[in-house]
């Protein structure tokens, strides 16, 4: 057992789970691929049109999967970010720092495509909705970290003060999920509970699980790309990142 453990912490070091991420991002970018096809023909030709809203409620196949990633992908950048502040780990604040513009762009989704929703359902692409707003906010700590990181030279610096904006952002998360019950919202409660029975189709349900997983798994397949990236930058000065590069010249 303590041979095992010691196997997985040596891929702790950037050196050591730079080849270990090359070899994973092609199969986690086949599943997205699969999943993603798998799920839109759900969505466009199996899925039934919803009886109050016509097809135009087909969104919700991008919308909420894309919700549901830009809050699971800031509490995984919290959660890097915090080890790496605690245990001050190059490869943990690395992580972080891979998955802030994947999470941000899922934001942004959300957002958008929240707003295209709305302009049907509620006759305005936007309004300062308790969930709505909240999720910009979300956006918003995505865009801060990122900028803030970005303008601090020394990196171990960047690493930490950015690690403490993304811990400090987390509590907007719980927020997002419970607005739509802690205040008066024109936002819909949740379709999907693990408390209750789901209040849509089962064709529904799947396609919609079936596109958010096809999210995750690119959402893996871009972050372990972007940090190779990240890694190579950040150890230059080493003697297998100057190889690597060499190699690759």
């Amino acid at each position: 057992m303590s041979n095992r453990l010691i196997n997985w912490f040596r891929y702790g070091s950037p050196q050591s789970f730079y080849p270990l991420a090359g070899r994973m991002v092609p199969w986690f970018a086949a599943a997205a691929a699969v999943t993603g096809a798998a799920g839109l023909w759900i969505a466009f030709f199996v899925a039934p049109t919803d009886a109050q809203q016509g097809e135009v409620y087909r969104i919700i196949f991008v919308h909420v999967p894309a919700s549901w990633l830009s809050m699971f992908l800031y509490v995984v950048m919290a959660c890097w970010a915090g080890l790496g502040l605690v245990l001050n780990t190059r490869l943990s604040a690395m992580m972080a720092h891979a998955i802030a513009p994947t999470g941000a762009m899922f934001a942004f989704l959300s957002l958008w495509s929240g707003a295209l929703w709305g302009r049907p359902t509620w006759g305005t692409y936007w309004v300062w909705d308790a969930r709505l707003t909240s999720e910009l906010v979300l956006f918003f700590l995505y865009l801060g970290y990122m900028a803030l990181n970005a303008a601090i030279d020394d990196p171990r610096r960047a690493d930490r003060a950015s690690a403490v904006l993304a811990l400090v952002g987390v509590v907007n998360v719980p927020i997002i999920y419970f607005s739509v019950k802690w205040w008066n919202t024109l936002h819909q409660g949740a379709s999907v509970s693990l408390t209750r029975a789901p209040s849509m189709a089962a064709t529904m349900l799947t396609g919609m699980l079936v596109m958010a997983i096809a999210f995750w798994m690119y959402s893996i397949a871009v972050a372990l790309t972007r940090v190779r990236s990240i890694m190579l930058e950040r150890e230059a000065h080493t003697d297998w990142a100057r190889e690597l590069k060499e190699s690759a010249a």
